[in-house]
Formats: structure tokens, sequence, C-alpha cells
């Protein structure tokens, strides 16, 4: 019953803003439907907590440490960023940029993309898995073009191509997969897709079959996360949308498609019993790192810049994956949970921010602490927060990959720390100018709402110096899930 809340809530919630969205009550109607989401999945997580991991619907759907985690940061971010989106959409409809038609599919998108995204993280079906992401890809897609400039349309064109291309390549790793595991559980039902299923016999699939189905998965989900070299439409994604869809975009689907990463990564784990599947999240994740780093100095756009900052974020998470073991699983799920908290954060106060300045161009965003000092603030504390200073949690998940990493990678800790080093400068440098400059900035007609930043970085402090027993449990449990 509980599951059946936290899927069909955002559901029901897009049927009826496809009618209402472009109404004065939409806003508050998409922040209920958000917050009624995330109460369903604080039920669904003492659920799981106390009785263990459950299968819903005749196995179609699996909830486990692991995803149920992730469902419970996804609706929670997904609240928190509706609350943002009500004066942030007003004030783009007051200047022009979006009309009553445009809110409606607004509203009714946000709700759809937060179903498919639960839908994702909860099936336990691969293939409803595979249906989910795609389903997350054409959402999206008209979410970036909201605005109908060319800038957006070409965005938005690019993403749905590349990502389309991905997904078709995740979608021949999973038949691949089915194709492995026929031969052991037989063609009856669809109990050769489920994964609980596939889990039980990974011992005895093909190992030949599991792992060329491994590889297209991950490029094809890798797409999704955007790992280096398939990321070239996250950068444009995220700055032609609107803010709160850039917040939600690299704040939570990239989690999901590293999720649909992990769950086959556990299945070619058993089956093939070799180093080369964690060698390649490796190789992808520490590739992103310093190629998100580095380009990091050449942006002028501030959404295009925290863009970057994703990409080298989720290489950062996706070499401690690759690592697997207790340590390095463990400090993944801290810096998933302080990178998504964290860069929402960041993109609330930018989007407030180029709204005040009426552009992007970082140049021409100056003094923003003279101008709103909750804002200026809140923007340099999450900048702080982002680039890993410490006491916030993304200085401790850091901490416990690079020291990781030196025990049983040493020729990547270098390589690391000077990505971190080189991310560091530029968001440091830029972000400096942005907030203690001398302002030029105008008044906006409506107050920013600020407390969804403070709440998201103090909880990202409070993960910083102290992570509560019953969470670290939590994430060992699933650490211990994922194995590596």
């Amino acid at each position: 019953m509980d599951l059946l809340a936290v899927l069909a809530l955002p559901l029901l919630g897009a049927a009826m803003l496809a009618f209402f969205g472009h109404r004065p009550i939409a806003p508050r109607l998409n922040l209920a439907v958000s917050a009624a989401t995330f109460v369903a999945a604080c039920v669904l997580t003492a659920d799981v907590i106390a009785h263990g991991p459950m299968q819903v619907l005749a196995a179609e759907f699996f909830i486990d440490p692991f995803n149920v985690f992730l469902v419970a940061l996804t609706a929670f971010v997904g609240m928190t960023t509706a609350a943002f989106s009500r004066p942030y959409m007003r004030i783009e409809q007051e200047h022009g940029r979006v009309d009553a038609r445009r809110l409606r599919l607004y509203h009714s998108m946000y709700q759809l993309f937060m179903f498919t995204m639960l839908l994702a993280l909860t099936t336990n079906n691969m293939g409803i898995l595979w249906v989910a992401m795609e389903a997350a890809t054409l959402s999206t897609v008209l979410l970036v073009s909201l605005y109908r400039t060319a800038a957006s349309l070409e965005a938005a064109w690019k993403y749905f191509i590349l990502c389309g291309v991905g997904i078709a390549l995740a979608l021949f790793g999973t038949v691949l997969l089915y194709f492995a595991a026929e031969r052991v559980l037989g063609a009856e039902g669809m109990s050769a897709l489920l994964w609980t299923h596939l889990n039980a016999v990974k011992g005895q699939l093909e190992p030949s079959i599991i792992g060329i189905a491994f590889v297209f998965l991950l490029v094809g989900y890798g797409t999704k996360v955007g790992l280096v070299p398939l990321h070239s439409w996250l950068p444009d994604a995220h700055a032609e949308g609107p803010t709160p869809v850039s917040a939600v975009l690299s704040g939570l689907l990239l989690n999901v498609a590293l999720y649909a990463v992990m769950r086959c990564k556990v299945l070619v784990d058993g089956a093939v019993h070799a180093a080369w599947p964690g060698q390649m999240l490796m190789g992808f994740g520490l590739l992103s790192v310093v190629v998100g780093a580095f380009l990091l100095w050449r942006q002028k756009d501030v959404k295009r810049m925290f863009a970057y900052s994703s990409i080298e974020h989720m290489g950062i998470i996706t070499f401690a994956f690759g690592m697997g073991g207790p340590v390095a699983n463990f400090a993944a799920l801290l810096h998933m949970t302080g990178h998504a908290l964290t860069k929402s954060a960041i993109f609330f106060t930018t989007g407030h921010a180029t709204q005040k300045a009426g552009t992007q161009r970082m140049d021409d965003i100056q003094g923003l602490r003279e101008q709103s000092p909750a804002l200026g603030w809140g923007m340099m504390l999450g900048a702080l927060a982002i680039v890993g200073m410490p006491p916030f949690g993304v200085f401790a998940s850091e901490f416990l990959i690079l020291t990781t990493a030196m025990q049983t990678q040493p020729w990547a800790t270098p390589i690391l720390l000077l990505a971190l080093g080189v991310a560091f400068g530029a968001i440091f440098m830029r972000v400096q100018g942005m907030v203690f400059g001398a302002s030029t900035l105008r008044r906006l007609p409506h107050q920013p709402d600020m407390l969804p930043v403070f709440a998201h970085l103090a909880l990202v402090l409070l993960l910083g110096l102290y992570v509560p027993t019953f969470l670290e449990s939590w994430w060992h449990l699933a650490s211990s899930m994922i194995g590596g």
C-alpha cells in the first residue's frame, strides 16, 4: 500500500495538473502532491527498515535498503524543488518567458518526471526499468524545451537524440540479459527479467553473454549519468531549461541512472567473477572527473559551470562504486546524498541570481551579498560544500574515497587530487566574484524562497559532522548488497 501511494500520487498529480496546471492554485497543488509523495516515501522507508526487503505485486516491484534510500532522497528533493519553483516560475511568467499553457505543461511534466524516476527505482523488472528511463527522457525533453527559444530547442533535441541512442543500447543490453536468463529460468512469464530472480541464479548465467550485456547497459545508462565521453547533452540541458528542471536533473536523474548501472553490475559480478566490470566503472569515472574539472575553467555561463561540476561528481561516485568494497560503496552512497542535496541547493540560488541579473553570464552577476544577503551566503555556502570544504558531508565522502583509493588504487590518487584541486579553484574563483563583487543587480518583484536552500545545506553539514546511527546502518546494509 505504501509503495502504491509513492507511485500513484505523482501520477495522479500529473493528470490533475494537465488540466489545472495553468491556474493560480497549480504551484500549491504541485507542492502538495510532492509533499504527500515524500510522506509516503518516509512510511515506505520505515517499513523496509522495520521488516526488511519486500516484494510487491507478484514480485514486479522490489524494495530493499539500496533503492528505498534513493526513493526517500528523490521524494525529498522533489518536494523542496517544488517549493522553490513556486516563486521562480511566477517571476518567469511575469517576465514573459512562459505563458499559461507552458505553465500547465511544466507542472504536469514535473510530476510525470517524478513518477518515472520513482518507478525506475522501485521496479523489479529490468524491462520496466528500461521503459521508465525512456519515459523520464521524454518527459524531461519537454521540460528542457519549455522556453521554446532556439537554444532550448537545440538543447532538447541534443538531449533527446543522445539519450535516445543511449537508451537504445541499454535496450539491447536488456535483451541480451533476458537471453542469458531464459536459458536458466525458462521462458514462462517474465521471470527472466525480474532482478531478484536473476540475482538468485547469477552464478549460473553465461558469463560471455552477461559480460557483453553489461557493456551495452553501462554505455546506455551511462549516457544518462553523464559520464565522459557520453556527456555532451548535459551542460546544454542544464543551461537552457528552467532552473527547477536543472536541479532535479542534476540532483536526481543522474543518481537514478547510476542506480540502474549498479543493479546490472551486481549481476555481472556474480556471473563473470572478474575485475573488469569494476575497472570499466573506474575508467569512466576517472575520465569524467578529470574532463569535468578542467572544463569548469572554460565556462562563462553559471548553469553550465555547475552542470560540468555534476559530471565531475558523478565521475567520483562511479569511480568509488568501481573500486567496490564496504568503505568505497558507503562513501559513494554518502556522496550521492551530499551531491544531490548540495547541487540542487546551488541551482536554487543560481535560479534566483540569474533572474536578478537577467542573464546567466557570470561576469554580469556580481554583488549578490549586497543585494540579497541570504541569497549571496546561500550560494557561497553551497559552493564551499560542493568543492569539498570541511565540515560538509561532501568533504567526508571525498576523504573516504581518496583514502580508499590510496590503499587499493594508489595510481589513481594523484589524478583525483589534481582534478579536485582544479575544480576547487575554478568554482571558488567564479563564485567569489558573483557573491562579493560590486552589485549591479535589480530587485525581484517576489522575494526568493531560501528555506529549501538552507534546509539542504543544513542536512549536508549534518552529514559531515554526524551521521545518524539508523542512516549509517542503512548505508552499510546497502553497501553489502551492492558488493564489489
